[in-house]
């Protein structure tokens, strides 16, 4: 868990209030089977899968998988530079992202992404503290980092969460 006090703080209160803004017919679902926000972190570690949607220049949904990272309390992903999706996210920010581990979990948020990288813009100020953690967990020489891949954070204004045992999840995530 890599969250500040007032990380965990914001995360609960986006998940409260987007539950809260729900349709009846997911509060009937998820309302008795979601998380805390400090639940979350703590079954949201390493590298988690992804379904990434983004939109084309004609409004044409696409749909495709990404590394993600919940760190601090937020998506993180990346992608080759020259991507269809990189090109996508470039012209139009706004994306959705699904993580699911079978019928145990699901996490669902809508956002807008900001690069962190970009190729001929200044950096995020903490992109040298997620690039050390990216490395860590890639390699340092998986990639040509300044070149090759361009790294997003999604911005959530909407996030729910499916987990009918939380007692299953944190038995997984500690083995």
């Amino acid at each position: 868990m890599r969250e500040t006090p007032e990380e965990l703080k914001e995360l609960q209160a986006l998940l409260e209030a987007s539950l809260s803004r729900s349709t009846s017919h997911l509060r009937s679902i998820v309302t008795e089977r979601t998380l805390t926000a400090e639940q979350l972190t703590q079954v949201l570690t390493g590298m988690c899968t992804l379904a990434l949607s983004s939109v084309t220049a004609k409004g044409e949904p696409r749909i495709s998988g990404v590394d993600g990272h919940f760190l601090h309390g937020k998506w993180h992903f990346g992608t080759a530079r020259g991507a269809a999706k990189a090109r996508h996210l470039a012209a139009r920010p706004a994306a959705s992202v699904a993580h699911m581990r079978g019928e145990d979990l699901g996490v669902f948020t809508h956002g807008t992404v900001e690069i962190l990288n970009p190729q001929d813009g200044e950096s995020a100020p903490d992109w040298p503290d997620l690039l050390a953690y990216f490395k860590d967990f890639y390699g340092d020489g998986a990639f040509d980092w300044d070149n090759d891949v361009v790294y997003y954070r999604l911005h959530p204004h909407w996030m729910a969460v499916y987990a009918p045992d939380i007692a299953k999840l944190t038995a997984v995530s500690r083995s």
